[in-house]
Formats: C-alpha cells, sequence, structure tokens
C-alpha cells in the first residue's frame, strides 16, 4: 500500500515537510499507524488514493470557503474524503440531509443529490479534522495527529486572505478559536447532526450569508445546487 503524496499547493506545511530526528514526518508517522492497522486486519477509510481528496480538489489558492467537519463517516463505503459529502447516487442521510435541508430553506433551491464534489471545485473546503476513521467506529482516528495539519491548514487559509469559514458545533469552533478575525467571515452555529441540528443550525441561513459576503467581496457566488 503506497503512502499517498499531499497535493502540491499543501506539501508545504509542516505536517508534511518538516522531519524528526529520525528523518519522519508528522505524516510519515501517522502513515506508519495506518499501515500497520490495515496490515492487523482493522479496517479504516476513506481509501488511501482519497485522504487528501479535499486539499487535492482545493487547491490552497483557491480556497474561498471553509466548511470543518469532525471525521469521515464510519459506515463502511460511505467515506469520500470531503466532509459531509455522500458518494454520487446514494441518498443523503444524518447530517448532510439536514444541511440541504437547510440550503432548500435558506434559498429556496435544492442539491439533487448528496456528492459535493462541485462544491470543492468551487473553493469550498471541505475539511475534516481527521481524514480518516476506523470502520464502524466514530473519531476512533481522533488524537492520531490529524488536528495537527487540520489546524495548519486553517492558519494557512487564513493567511492567505479573507476567506469565509462556516463552523458547525463546538469542535469545529475550538479548532478555529485562534485564528484572526479581522477580514473574515466567520458563522457560528449549532451541528447539523440529528442530535443538534435544532439547537440553532435550522435557521441560521449560512448559505446566503456566504454568497451575501463574497458578492460583497466581488467575487462569484457559490452554486450550492451544483
Amino acid at each position: 500500500m503506497a503512502r499517498p503524496e499531499p497535493p502540491a499547493s499543501w506539501a508545504d506545511l509542516p505536517f508534511f515537510s518538516e522531519q524528526d530526528a529520525e528523518g519522519r514526518t508528522t505524516w510519515g508517522r501517522l502513515w506508519a499507524r495506518l499501515e500497520a492497522e490495515a496490515e492487523s486486519g482493522r479496517l479504516w477509510q476513506p481509501e488511501p488514493d482519497a485522504i487528501f481528496r479535499a486539499l487535492a480538489l482545493t487547491p490552497r489558492n483557491k480556497v474561498r470557503v471553509v466548511i470543518l467537519g469532525q471525521d469521515p463517516y464510519p459506515t463502511s463505503g460511505r467515506a469520500t474524503g470531503l466532509a459531509f459529502s455522500f458518494p454520487p447516487g446514494e441518498r443523503p442521510r444524518d447530517s448532510l440531509k439536514n444541511i440541504l435541508a437547510e440550503l432548500a430553506a435558506d434559498t429556496g433551491q435544492t442539491k439533487p443529490d448528496g456528492d459535493l464534489t462541485a462544491w470543492a471545485e468551487q473553493g469550498v473546503l471541505l475539511l475534516n479534522t481527521a481524514l480518516t476513521v476506523p470502520v464502524g467506529q466514530a473519531n476512533g482516528h481522533k488524537g492520531w495527529g490529524w488536528e495537527t495539519l487540520a489546524q495548519q491548514c486553517l492558519a494557512a487559509v487564513a493567511a492567505d486572505g479573507p476567506r469565509a469559514f462556516l463552523l458547525w458545533g463546538g469542535p469545529a469552533q475550538k479548532l478555529c478559536a485562534r485564528l484572526p478575525r479581522g477580514g473574515h467571515l466567520f458563522l457560528e452555529s449549532a451541528h447539523p447532526s440529528p442530535l443538534s441540528c435544532y439547537r440553532g443550525f435550522f435557521g441560521s441561513r449560512p448559505f446566503s450569508a456566504v454568497n451575501r459576503w463574497l458578492q460583497n467581496r466581488n467575487q462569484s457566488p457559490i452554486d450550492w445546487t451544483a
């Protein structure tokens, strides 16, 4: 199983580039743990070539909006490498079902499926805090070092210029607490999961707010229905 290489625009982050005394990067050490899991028969996802899919589809200089998730869906076959996204043709459930319901309530428009690839291609970085998960065990790779990568990505994006950050739930808000606020748009609400969506996610109208902010900056809006 070959170790995936980081997309070029993100490869200079310390997670990928800085080596310890033994010549290993943080990513190298984390990958060794993933390999050991696989060799012992403990399944994890997404597939290796999809681990950095969010970073590949949204190069650093193309990021306009950040949506921060927690970790990939633990249900077998559902993780796509994009936060909240479902595989093409699969009916949205759970958090994504609520996200699309809020989109319809907010904009009056509907998205026909749960594949969010087109959002990523428009500059929406769909980044999870952890990029892998054991099958059937939510948060099973929490604390493995993925949070370091997420923090470095967020800091880099914030340093590159004004961006919109959609922070749904306490973990996302905590991870971004130290980012500079000047010039950016931060929209914070409850998480869209079925357990918390009625505590402030529904009615938060994030999609129209992001597009107004982008248009005020003479940028094209996101086509959330794509």
